[in-house]
């Protein structure tokens, strides 16, 4: 990249953080205290995952310095309101944070050689933001990602909006798999004939680092339900049985009405947010079902308890909508991206790890690894423009194609008939075609990839520069 070795920030730069203002018009102003930064670790654990046994080394994050025995917390952050953490590495081998869907300063997004140093194993680096959108999103490192996310570091943030409508109840489900053997034990990370098409599936299915939980919601409620897809490969096709239930979120940004689910598709790094009308009776169940492949299975149960609260699901409203920019289409600047397979490149040697392959690419060029040396970006964009991303998947592969620090709208496909509100993240179908309109309106460079690890880790990455 022509920016990243001279661009390399000091540990120090948290402090400037808040001097950016985004698109939204959010910025910290300098009369605002610094919040107590929370600590957060990234360590190791070991956790009942398979039936086999106790997995061990598997990575997580603890708040304070007491040893963390579960999966990430769940960071609760208001908008519009600066937030502050310390990432204290305790791992043996380096790590960062990216803060996955917000909005906030380049400095702040935890992409090692691009945006900040490694961190490494007992080191630390202060992140200090504040989030202009509210909505469901996540954390997890941007080094070694396909062992350090796949061993358990993704974990969910939700940004509050006190504007939202008042549910009765709200859970919060992590959905991940683990490659575990028989014993519990981690095996090796993926398959190169799965990562050249795919991916490589897990064999432990979990949410919330559980399998099939039970989740106790009061019955006739209104209960706000918050998915993330934090694996590394899988795809979901999300269908509710035994209540009515109505999407109002998606990927951190709320419909413009709210609509009855039916069967809805989400991949890696994708988030939903739905409500439940819960059933009336004590006892009685909801089922969260993943309908993709040819076995569905369950997800989670939602189970009802107490009187039931009568509530009525035609009540919902939508959610305030967040302050993204309009993109000006009749000024747009268009940049085509074609999503191909390749193998011509071999990735090079890197400090964030390789898996040793090269089989994808965009516009022809394989992502090489995570280099210190310069890398042409996708494209140079310029501050305050639109630019409509014509997006091409010429692969059988679905592709959830992810960009940093911006949002963007789908405004034309030829494969889907309704567009989804904006949003960072597109599950690019085989042979889709799509035009995906923003406002460059936060400067540094921001990576564009494959949330499917192993294809982002095989070449499908790029970012671009905007100044």
């Amino acid at each position: 990249m022509p920016t990243i070795s001279r661009r390399m920030l000091l540990k120090g730069s948290a402090a400037a953080a808040g001097s950016f203002a985004l698109g939204a018009g959010l910025a910290v102003r300098g009369s605002i205290a610094s919040p107590t930064p929370h600590l957060l670790k990234a360590q190791f654990t070991e956790a009942r995952l398979a039936s086999g046994g106790i997995t061990p080394r598997v990575m997580t994050y603890g708040l304070g310095e007491d040893a963390a025995t579960g999966m990430p917390p769940v960071l609760r952050m208001r908008q519009g309101e600066p937030f502050a953490a310390r990432l204290l590495n305790g791992l043996d081998e380096p790590t960062t944070v990216h803060w996955h869907g917000l909005r906030i300063p380049n400095a702040m997004d935890g992409v090692p050689e691009a945006t900040q140093p490694y961190v490494y194993p007992g080191d630390g680096f202060d992140y200090a933001f504040t989030p202009p959108d509210a909505g469901t999103f996540w954390y997890h490192p941007h080094c070694n990602t396909l062992t350090q996310m796949g061993h358990g570091l993704t974990g969910m943030i939700v940004v509050e909006n006190p504007a939202d409508p008042v549910f009765d109840a709200e859970i919060v489900l992590n959905l991940r798999d683990w490659r575990l053997g028989a014993d519990g034990a981690f095996i090796a990370p993926f398959k190169p004939r799965d990562a050249a098409r795919g991916g490589t599936y897990g064999t432990v299915r979990t949410a919330n680092w559980q399998r099939e939980p039970v989740h106790d919601a009061p019955a006739g409620s209104l209960t706000r339900i918050r998915i993330a897809a934090t694996d590394v490969t899988r795809i979901y096709a999300l269908k509710v049985d035994g209540a009515e239930a109505s999407v109002i979120a998606l990927d951190g940004n709320p419909v413009e009405r709210p609509f009855p689910l039916d069967i809805l598709e989400f991949g890696p790094g994708q988030r939903v947010e739905l409500v439940v009308r819960m059933p009336d009776a004590e006892g009685e169940t909801v089922t969260l079902t993943n309908m993709r492949g040819s076995h569905p299975w369950t997800i989670a149960t939602l189970r009802a308890t107490g009187a039931s609260l009568k509530r009525d699901i035609r009540d919902v409203t939508p959610l305030p909508a967040n302050p993204i920019a309009e993109p000006d289409l009749s000024t747009a600047t268009a940049i085509p991206l074609d999503f191909t397979a390749t193998s011509e490149a071999a990735p090079g040697p890197s400090i964030c790890g390789t898996i040793g392959y090269s089989f994808w690419a965009i516009n022809r060029v394989a992502w090489p690894g995570d280099p210190a040396d310069p890398v042409a970006p996708l494209a140079d964009l310029k501050l305050g423009k639109t630019y409509l991303l014509q997006v091409r998947n010429r692969t059988p592969h679905a592709h959830p194609i992810h960009l940093h620090g911006l949002s963007f709208r789908v405004v034309g496909s030829n494969k889907r008939a309704i567009l989804p509100p904006p949003t960072d993240t597109i599950l690019l179908l085989p042979d889709e075609h799509a035009e995906l309109a923003l406002v460059a309106d936060n400067p540094g460079d921001w990576l564009l990839h494959c949330h499917i690890i192993e294809h982002q880790k095989t070449g499908m990455s790029g970012y671009f520069h905007i100044a």
